[in-house]
């Protein structure tokens, strides 16, 4: 079950509450799911039942209640636990392999709109190389959540904004007049310095200018260039380059990803099974990344996708060493599935970074 999936699954809940008489209350037109924060427990946690305590005339625990005992029902939930004032923690049956399906076959599009929504926007930004390279990945991101987007810059862009960092804008000069029913917006974070960006070559030029909150200042300097650990833009490539390492190291080995569980009990192996991280941080920084991309989307923020690759690369590097067999091991199931994990992470770092207008090495 998808966070999608699953959203709609408590507004049925929510619902047939509803019809029984238990709840007196408007059925809201979504809900968001998320990870379970500090003291939470499960895959997901939503806070419906505080949001619906006051319209409902109920104290929260019992709208939490009345709403777990529906959930648990539910296909595809194993458990339903209620935590502080009201959060319902929500555990899924087979949801690594649900949410591991579902990202590689949405591939790059993971968290992506199914279809346009209609939207229109028209970005705006002054003749600034930070300002433009920030419009165009704000466009990209709104573009994924299904908008219709126009991008204009105060003055034609400098010859190297869009032949060495890729920017793209469809008109230049003063704005024309929004659109019917546009939304109209300015883009005006925090200059660069008077470096120039173009020096450092794409990719590490548009992470420096798009990983910092839109209010601070960007540094312009070799540091985004060094291959090392304290470099969170080779962090994430690197994590990204690993993936389809082991994936094409697999394919020597002769085998493929295949979701499944990671560490299947019974039979026990001739050879003991490398043993594997713990992937919940994982597994909660995929499940997130489409809410990641809405509130990127609709706070016109690249800066939160940027942050959001680096928790994806930090959480699946301890990861892969785990992922393909050692010394005497025989490829197994469980190695087919921490692959299509692996793979799964792989998909949604170079979707992120597409998003942003940086490459996605295979090799690095």
């Amino acid at each position: 079950m998808t966070p999608v999936e699953l959203s709609r699954t408590v507004l049925r809940a929510v619902r047939r509450a509803v019809d029984d008489g238990e709840l007196d209350v408007v059925v809201p037109g979504r809900t968001d799911v998320a990870p379970p924060g500090p003291g939470g427990c499960g895959d997901y946690a939503t806070n419906v039942a505080l949001q619906l305590a006051r319209p409902a005339g109920q104290p929260p625990l019992r709208v939490a209640e009345i709403l777990r005992q529906r959930l648990a029902q539910s296909d595809g939930i194993s458990d339903v636990v209620v935590t502080g004032p009201g959060f319902l923690n929500i555990s899924l049956r087979g949801s690594g392999d649900a949410l591991v399906r579902e990202i590689l076959r949405s591939g790059q599009r993971y968290g992506h709109a199914d279809r346009p929504t209609g939207r229109r926007v028209q970005l705006h930004a002054p003749h600034e190389v930070r300002a433009v390279v920030v419009m165009d990945a704000v466009a990209r991101i709104l573009r994924s959540q299904g908008a219709l987007v126009r991008t204009s810059c105060a003055a034609r862009p400098e010859p190297a904004w869009t032949d060495i960092l890729g920017v793209e804008v469809d008109a230049y000069g003063t704005p024309e007049a929004p659109a019917p029913a546009s939304l109209d917006v300015n883009v005006r974070p925090a200059p660069a310095p008077p470096a120039d960006p173009a020096s450092l070559g794409r990719d590490a030029a548009r992470w420096a200018l798009l990983h910092p909150a839109p209010h601070d200042r960007p540094r312009m300097t070799a540091d985004h260039l060094v291959q090392r650990e304290s470099n969170p833009l080779f962090r994430v490539r690197y994590a990204h380059a690993r993936t389809r390492a082991l994936t094409r190291n697999a394919a020597d080995l002769g085998f493929h990803a295949e979701p499944g569980d990671m560490n299947p009990r019974g039979a026990q192996p001739a050879v003991p099974e490398t043993a594997v991280p713990d992937t919940t941080a994982l597994r909660n920084a995929l499940a997130d990344h489409p809410r990641v991309l809405q509130a990127a989307a609709a706070h016109h923020a690249p800066d939160r996708l940027a942050r959001h690759l680096v928790t994806v690369a930090d959480a699946v590097l301890p990861f892969l060493s785990a992922v393909l067999p050692r010394g005497a091991e025989k490829p197994s199931a469980a190695h087919r599935a921490r692959l299509a994990l692996a793979e799964a992470a792989g998909a949604v770092l170079a979707g992120g970074l597409s998003l942003l207008g940086i490459d996605a090495p295979e090799h690095l």
